[in-house]
């Protein structure tokens, strides 16, 4: 038989295809309104789970797993249609519509923000993006920040989530799951280290080298062509500065920032030493309650997925069909829970468009439990 037959065939079969599936979903339809006047759920997961059953047992072996892949993307389907049609809310969707209402037009210029650190650290340079006239307080570890936000003592508190050299920073997303709060902004910063220490102090004089983690790996290049040269890590690149600068030694010095020259009266022994000349980080800007200002296009959340096979392509297929945009997707183990994990979703879709609204209706199907940490804008 020639391919051209073969592929009549297949358009043939497409068509009938076609044909059922716009018959399945028109009886989908009267189950949607069937539903929404008896006050019954759109999501029935028993059905659900015999439903897949039945189709597995009535193919061959062969090609049971990609039919129970067919009818379960069939059902997704018709769960989505039936969520639309019924013009469903959630109480998440009612806090997300309150918040935008609530909300000011402006992203304020004052406030008192929490950061991690003291003066110039790259979380303080971060603050003074966002905000004109900052009250900073400053913490010694991240927890604390995000304490500080609980317990009110500032209004909002800037952390450190990803740098586009050295990854993710793991410590913030496991402290994600201990933590009730919401991002309200992001920002995205370009960091410059400079190799710091006290005026008279030569390169060949230098026997130590102290930063944070995250900068001692964006400058791992330039610390290898220093050989013999002690590394050690500090909870903060302007800490580090500020150690240089009280220990009265000439054979230490700190990855830091170029504010913390001026700051702690340090020389700069070379500039630049990152790996990358491109190199950002992105810091998120949390608070205590829910605000969504004008102009939100970003996304983020958290979930625990069903362990099991296929459940975070459920999910997946779910920002397919609706034609969202995934931009970062991190996975962190759960700490009671061996071998499973949380994920962390940044998603490219404005609060506005309806899409938003569809899959706030439709995650409590496809996921265990997720948290909704906010939508925003990121400044650049």
């Amino acid at each position: 038989m020639r391919i051209e037959d073969l592929r009549q065939q297949i358009d043939q079969t497409d068509a009938e295809l076609l044909r059922l599936f716009q018959e399945r979903m028109e009886i989908s339809a009267k189950i949607a309104a069937w539903k929404k006047e008896n006050g019954v759920p759109v999501l029935d997961k028993a059905r659900e789970r015999k439903k897949l059953q039945a189709v597995a047992d009535a193919v061959p072996g062969e090609l049971r797993d990609d039919a129970r892949l067919f009818m379960s993307t069939l059902m997704g389907l018709s769960r989505s249609c039936q969520h639309r049609l019924n013009g469903e809310s959630s109480l998440l969707s009612e806090e997300i519509g309150k918040a935008i209402s609530d909300t000011p037009e402006l992203f304020p210029r004052e406030a008192a923000v929490a950061c991690q650190g003291v003066e110039g650290a790259n979380s303080q340079l971060a603050t003074s993006r966002l905000f004109r006239n900052a009250n900073i307080l400053y913490f010694s570890s991240f927890e604390a920040v995000f304490s500080a936000i609980e317990k009110g003592l500032c209004r909002y508190g800037i952390l450190p989530l990803e740098n586009s050299t050295a990854g993710s920073v793991n410590s913030v997303y496991d402290l994600m799951m201990k933590h009730d709060f919401k991002i309200v902004r992001s920002v995205r910063l370009k960091v410059d280290h400079y190799l710091l220490a006290l005026p008279g102090t030569k390169l060949s004089d230098i026997r130590e080298i102290r930063s944070h983690e995250q900068a001692i790996s964006q400058c791992s290049e330039f610390l290898k062509s220093l050989p013999g040269v002690r590394i050690v890590p500090c909870e903060n690149t302007a800490a580090a500065a500020k150690y240089v600068a009280e220990s009265g030694r000439h054979d230490v010095a700190s990855l830091s920032s170029r504010a913390c020259i001026e700051e702690y009266g340090l020389s700069c022994l070379k500039a630049s030493v990152q790996d990358s000349s491109g190199n950002y980080t992105r810091f998120i800007c949390i608070s205590k309650d829910l605000e969504i200002y004008p102009g939100a296009d970003r996304t983020s959340l958290m979930a625990t997925l069903v362990h099991e096979p296929g459940s975070l392509y459920q999910l997946l297929s779910r920002l397919y069909v609706l034609g969202i945009n995934l931009i970062k997707l991190e996975s962190r183990p759960l700490p009671d829970r061996s071998f499973e994990f949380m994920f962390y979703f940044d998603l490219d879709i404005p609060v506005y468009q309806p899409e938003f609204r569809q899959l706030i209706l439709e995650l409590p199907s496809v996921t265990e439990s997720f948290t909704y940490l906010g939508s925003y804008s990121e400044v650049i």
